[in-house]
This record gives C-alpha cells, sequence and structure tokens, in this order.
C-alpha cells in the first residue's frame, strides 16, 4: 500500500491521511477508481471515514463534471459531488489524489482527483463558507457554490466561482487551469533575401550595331571581287 503523503511531498503537493491501493482498479469510460483512506477525509459536504471507496465520473446529460463516491464495492451510493476541470502539466501512470491540509485533527479535505495517464482532474466544488475556509487555510483559491447543501438541483445548475484567501469571488478560469494548456508555436525568423542587383548600362548598343554593319558590308564586297577575279 503505498502513502500518498509522501507521494505528494516529492510532487511538492501537501497532503496527510490517504493512501491509494497499488492496484487500484479504473476503467477509462467513467474512470472507476476503487481508493483506501487510512484516515479520514473530507469532501464537499461529507467527512468519508478512513476506508476503502470507489470513485465515478458520472456520465450526466446536464454537461457538468459530476463525481460519485460509493463504498468500496460500488453497491451504495454514498454522496455526489460537483466538479471542474483542473488540467496539468505532466500526467502520471498512477492515481493522484490531491488533498488541502487541515490544522490539527480535523480531516484532511480532498481537492481534486486525476485519473490515470489523464492530464486533466476533476477539482471538487465545495459550498461557499467552506471554501473560504479551506482557501484562507491553504492559501489557495478554491471552487465554491453559493450554497450550503448540494442537491441534485443546485449540482446541474448552481453557478461555480472561485474563492480567494482574501475572500474574493473570481472567475474560476483566472485562478484554475480548467481548459488544456495552448500550445505556443514558434514563429521562424525572418529569412534574409538578397536583393539582386541590376548592374547600371555603361554604353549603348548603337555602336556595335554599326560595327556589325561594317563588317557585313566588307566582307560582301569582299566576296564580290573575288567572284569577279575568278571569272
Amino acid at each position: 500500500m503505498k502513502n500518498v503523503k509522501a507521494v505528494f511531498c516529492l510532487l511538492a503537493v501537501a497532503m496527510l491521511g490517504a493512501t491509494v491501493l497499488p492496484s487500484a482498479r479504473a476503467d477509462e469510460w467513467n474512470k472507476k477508481t476503487v481508493v483506501t483512506f487510512s484516515q479520514a477525509v473530507e469532501v464537499p459536504g461529507k467527512i468519508l471515514p478512513a476506508g476503502t471507496y470507489t470513485f465515478v465520473l458520472l456520465d450526466s446529460p446536464a454537461d457538468r463534471h459530476i463525481v460519485q463516491i460509493f463504498n468500496a464495492d460500488g453497491s451504495q451510493l454514498i454522496t455526489t459531488i460537483l466538479a471542474i476541470n483542473d488540467y496539468r502539466l505532466k500526467p502520471t501512470g498512477d492515481t493522484v489524489m490531491k488533498f488541502s491540509e487541515r490544522p490539527g485533527d480535523a480531516p484532511d479535505a480532498l481537492r481534486a482527483w486525476f485519473y490515470p495517464g489523464n492530464n486533466f482532474g476533476q477539482e471538487f466544488v465545495y459550498p461557499k463558507v467552506r471554501a473560504i475556509q479551506l482557501a484562507q487555510t491553504a492559501q489557495i483559491a478554491v471552487p465554491a457554490v453559493a450554497v450550503e447543501t448540494l442537491d441534485e438541483t443546485v449540482i446541474k445548475t448552481a453557478p461555480i466561482v472561485a474563492v480567494t484567501p482574501d475572500q474574493k469571488e473570481v472567475e474560476v478560469a483566472t485562478v484554475i487551469q480548467t481548459a488544456p494548456p495552448v500550445a505556443t508555436v514558434a514563429t521562424p525568423a525572418p529569412v534574409a533575401v538578397k536583393e539582386t542587383e541590376e548592374l547600371p548600362h555603361t554604353a549603348s548598343s548603337m555602336p556595335l550595331i554599326a560595327l556589325l554593319g561594317g563588317l557585313s558590308i566588307s566582307l560582301a564586297l569582299g566576296l564580290k571581287l573575288y567572284l569577279k577575279l575568278a571569272s
């Protein structure tokens, strides 16, 4: 069993008290992933006791990112969470869970879930009051909705913002990478083209024509004289 906190120390991500099964089972189409937490973990609107859980990305017609958390064998739905896209620069081959460290014995708050091999993950949206607390504690922007409970209607329709550590509301895209990074294409350096210079005309072509004309006349007279002598 792998200690997630040790993994994220290497990745410079603060996290405590959770582990991910090395052989976590995952399905590509719904990102199904089974994880085990060694300590209690907070998710939006709920505290998950230490144990094994199944995370599934719901195929929702609401065109939103909705994550469902089930018990270990997937037979019982525990909670449904609203999420947004969160892109990372380099995907890994393992399941990645990001946490916000909490003071004292409070459970760590689950921030995001990345499926193996994907360069994007699910950043969880918290109720606004709780999001402000998490933002101030971790000194990061946290996605939020201005409600206390996340029922089905809220998940499908509530506007999503991001709250900053100083309690300001900002557009999510300004503080979280919700779209793929735009690849920058280097502009090729301009190629210097050497212009062909036209040499100036230093003389007229008339003398040459006159010379050729004179030679032609001389040749004709010489030929005429030769024929006359030969006869």
